[in-house]
């Protein structure tokens, strides 16, 4: 059946800033399916409230609306525009329950706007657990014993029938969010009184556990016609009890029977089925018992593109998001093309000859007095994945991408070697768990011991003893006579270079250059979805160690985009969103475009952003040998964050050209000494400052300093371990934290400007000719960190000297540091004095802000000054419009209610939205003013 031609315009709702539990993923998804459905000639309107995405990008809609995920916002738009339907999938729960609050009062109906991609009935019966329990019960579904309560006694009379240990998770809301296991009466009664408040409909469901049992996913896909296709089968490397989203998953499933699956594939496409008629995607997760039988459960069915699609879609090769979408408007999948084969259509399942292994990324040290024991309720900030022929290599490489400070699983001389510590952590896992499964079996622990402990299936802790017995067995070499075979062999399994250095006691350097006189060298192969079957259009590789290479240079101008890495705290998806377009702007200069990444959340890892993507750690190993494959004429750095940027000075040293901002610049501006030496010479203000390297030093430099300080390490983002001292012991302690966690770093001291107003300016630099593209006031006073700050664009009270200053520091910082591309100046401003705190010559997290504030594409022409293909001059910019953006920070901590929620130096935000204003009587204006302005004063 051909498309349905009575849909002319479709609305898509997004899924709002970021937090945990529903992230970039969605931009992924919402960018997709706007893609999708515009290639059919279809008027995309989008509405969304976080600047910092792709999918807010002017290029990807018709009509974009920076607006709240309100039902007022919603009605705004249908009044303004023709709408003919609705598909609410791509945004997560934020967007179903939007679409559920409209439908209730009428709006869809009033402005005749159909739903597509899913109906009401269908979010409703899996949304209230006891309908769908209900309806489970008539289709033949077995579910563990589950029963809803709407009330606290309600709950307790479950919980009586019942018996412990007993699952409790709050109905419509996402993350997990209220989810926990209770083991006595006493947890019962706290986990029963938060989940009903934290449920909207004022509703949990409480399940009898499944502790122990294997959990997986399918992701699902239907058209009109009934035909469905599983696209994935995802394991979970850790049992039921930790939410998927922060357990390690791998695909395809490891260590499932082909007729257990067959049964599990039966069950998934009987519940899509049975929840309604609509054509579009499903993930369904179910939990098996860990016995020779194999009984499978269900656990529930998301009617929609969800956090695991994005992983799938990475995983195969096959884009979920964009075959719903077309599905939703009418299409069968026999009449939709592979997107990677272009030669065979979308009715078809992915055969995969190769393994995915996806760890999530936490940021516990952003939450002072969080607890960091996973459980049912997700916490993690990101995730990244490794691509690679076997589980192990796989399994290495998403370590390697981790950026926790550790060279893959091991080998690295970082293992925790006390037993009664390790016994502890595998009894309350936590983001360390998989490093310590590993010290618990090289220390010796039995596996019986792991197993009973942990629950996890011994067939992945066989494969974790494999390499530490490979490990005892490289260790009896040294680089000058280890064989070829023992070494490829390591190579296959995934371990670096630095690793195999670490266990013959010699150079990373070194061990490349005998593998690389072995003749052991990294090759290329395309995701294609079919196992080689059929050949593969598109250039979406992953490396590994082999005889024949798939991937085929070009003799094309060519330049590398260095990705982001996992999202964390301080560096999340406004990377991503410069990234992409930092690519989109080379191939418009006629530069074929080479994207590396290991997040498989992001719009940059699509296969069809860049002209060939490699799925890689950003990590040197990886990044080096792609660099030596393809030859670009460079590599761009300064999009990518800190991630890209701690990889400048090892490109500069082995001669591999930074374009844009030279790395003598980058460093000249993290260098306090120089950088305050170069202000000086240009007669800017800075604060008093010093650079010490221990806690000694510290105290010594206070006394010239002076209470309060800022005392910080340097090269990080998001104001990491950055902390205001007040007296010698506060200082002193702070200090020694930093070099435990950070050993090595040299740590600023600056004095602290108490009671100063925060501004920060962000420009565009050809090396000559400086653009400033916004200046932004902070509501809070000096003192919050940036991230965490609303902020006022343009300023709402800096008068004309104010102004002027800041104006003229920046077109001197900019053009002192040579910069060429990017560059953020952050300033506190005190007694009519702009004092400089530091300068960034990079993409920073207000760019994305700054460009949808003013709906200008600021990094495309960043990037054509970077290639040398423009200078500033060639630019016609666009005056600005009147009127203010705020930015309002997010932040995500209903997913840890003890911890410390005192803003300061540190980011603690997980994203942000976007508040457009007439003028500053506005009342949301003259609210949070009221509220943040004096913050630190309360």
């Amino acid at each position: 059946m051909p498309r349905d031609t009575s849909i002319r315009s479709v609305l898509i709702i997004g899924s709002g800033p970021i937090v945990i539990g529903q992230a970039c993923e969605f931009d992924y998804a919402g960018s997709q399916a706007a893609r999708s459905l515009r290639e059919e000639g279809i008027e995309v309107t989008l509405i969304n409230s976080n600047p910092a995405t792709i999918m807010t990008d002017p290029v990807m809609a018709d009509n974009v609306y920076l607006l709240p995920l309100e039902t007022e916002s919603i009605e705004e738009i249908l009044k303004k525009h023709d709408i003919d339907a609705v598909l609410p999938t791509m945004g997560g729960q934020t967007a179903l329950n939007l679409c559920i609050k409209c439908d209730e009062m009428g709006l869809w109906e009033e402005y005749g706007v159909k739903l597509i991609g899913v109906d009401i009935a269908a979010i409703d019966i899996t949304e209230n657990r006891e309908e769908f329990r209900l309806l489970m019960e008539r289709i033949g579904v077995p579910m563990a014993r589950q029963a809803t309560a709407k009330s606290f006694l309600e709950g307790k009379e479950v919980a009586q029938d019942f018996g412990y240990p007993l699952c409790i998770r709050s109905s419509y809301t996402l993350g997990g969010a209220g989810a926990a296991f209770v083991h006595t009466p006493e947890e019962f009664e706290v986990s029963l009184t938060r989940g009903l408040h934290l449920s909207p409909i004022h509703e949990v469901m409480i399940d009898k556990a499944l502790l122990g049992w294997k959990e997986f996913e399918l992701e699902l896909l239907r058209d009109k016609n009934d035909n469905v296709v599983i696209i994935c089968s995802i394991e979970n490397f850790d049992p039921m009890g930790i939410h998927t989203g922060d357990s390690i998953t791998v695909a395809p499933a490891m260590t499932l029977s082909d007729s257990t699956y067959q049964r599990m594939r039966d069950m998934a496409i009987k519940m899509m089925r049975a929840i309604g008629d609509f054509a579009g995607g499903c993930n369904v997760q179910f939990a098996v018992s860990p016995d020779d039988a194999e009984d499978i459960y269900a656990i529930e069915i998301n009617p929609r593109v969800s956090r695991s699609s994005a992983l799938a879609s990475k995983a195969t090769g096959y884009p979920i998001a964009k075959i719903a979408s077309k599905l939703a408007i009418g299409y069968n999948l026999d009449e939709l093309d592979n997107q990677i084969t272009k030669t065979t259509s979308a009715y078809f399942e992915p055969t995969l000859d190769y393994v995915i292994v996806k760890i999530p990324r936490w940021n516990f040290d952003k939450f002072q007095g969080a607890d960091r024991e996973l459980g049912l309720q997700m916490k993690s900030v990101g995730e990244v994945m490794g691509i690679g022929r076997s589980f192990q290599e796989a399994l290495q490489k998403a370590c390697q991408s981790l950026e926790v400070g550790r060279n893959g699983l091991g080998a690295d001389g970082k293992e925790l070697r006390d037993q009664a510590a390790i016994l502890h952590s595998l009894r309350r896992p936590s983001w360390n768990r998989l490093f310590h499964i590993y010290d618990a079996i090289k220390l010796g622990i039995p596996f019986r011991t792991i197993h009973e402990i942990t629950k996890i299936d011994l067939w992945f802790l066989k494969q974790i003893e494999e390499l530490i017995l490979l490990e005892g067995e490289i260790s009896k070499f040294d680089v000058s006579n280890i064989s070829r075979d023992l070494l490829f062999e390591a190579k296959q399994k995934g371990y670096a270079d630095r690793q195999i250095a670490h266990l013959l006691k010699c150079l990373e350097s070194e061990v490349y250059n005998r593998r690389d006189e072995l003749k052991i060298n990294r090759v290329y192969k395309l995701v294609d979805t079919c196992a080689a079957e059929f050949e593969a259009m598109t250039p979406y590789y992953y490396s590994t160690f082999d005889e024949e290479n798939e991937s085929i240079k070009s003799d094309k101008k060519k330049i590398v985009v260095l990705g982001s890495g996992p999202n964390r705290i301080g560096q999340g998806i406004e990377f991503d969103y410069c990234c992409v377009h930092g690519v989109l702007a080379a191939k418009e200069c006629g530069y074929e475009t080479i994207m590396i990444n290991c997040n498989p959340e992001t719009v940059s890892t699509d296969f069809d952003t860049a002209d060939k993507l490699y799925f890689e750690p950003v990590f040197w190993e990886h990044i080096f040998d792609i660099i030596r494959h393809e030859d670009p004429v460079g590599v761009i750095v300064q999009l990518g964050g800190q991630t890209a940027l701690k990889l400048a000075e090892k490109l500069e040293r082995y001669g591999i050209k930074i374009l844009g901002t030279s790395y003598r610049a980058l460093d000249l501006a993290e260098d306090r000494g120089s950088f305050s030496s170069l202000l000086e010479s240009n007669n800017i203000p800075f604060p008093k400052f010093g650079v010490v390297e221990s806690a000694e030093q510290a105290l010594e430099l206070s006394d010239d300093l002076g209470f309060p300080l800022l005392v910080r390490p340097s090269y990080v983002l998001g104001g990491q371990k950055m902390k205001i001292v007040i007296n010698r012991e506060d200082l002193e302690t702070h200090v020694v934290n930093i070099l435990h966690d950070l050993p090595g770093n040299k740590i600023l001291l600056d004095h602290f400007l108490d009671g100063a107003i925060e501004a920060e300016a962000d420009a565009i630099c050809d090396g000559k000719d400086v653009y400033i593209l916004g200046i932004m006031q902070h509501i809070e006073p000096a003192g919050i960190h940036s991230g965490d700050s609303f902020g006022v664009l343009p300023p709402y009270n800096l008068g004309d000297l104010i102004m002027a200053q800041i104006e003229e520091q920046v077109k001197t910082i900019a053009v002192a540091l040579e910069t060429v591309g990017l560059i953020n100046i952050q300033f506190a401003i005190k007694d009519d004095v702009v004092y400089v705190i530091e300068a960034n010559p990079r993409a920073s997290r207000t760019v994305p802000f700054i460009a949808k504030a003013y709906r200008e594409p600021y990094v495309n022409y960043a990037t054509k000054l970077m290639l040398g293909e423009a200078k500033v001059k060639d630019f016609n910019f666009k005056p600005h419009k009147e009127g203010y953006a705020i930015k309002i920070p997010v932040f995500s901590y209903e997913k840890f209610p003890n911890v410390n929620k005192e803003l300061g130096p540190e980011m603690k935000s997980t994203g942000e939205a976007i508040r457009f204003i007439k003028d500053l009587k506005d009342p949301y204006f003259r609210k949070i003013y009221s509220e943040r302005n004096l913050y630190l004063s309360k």
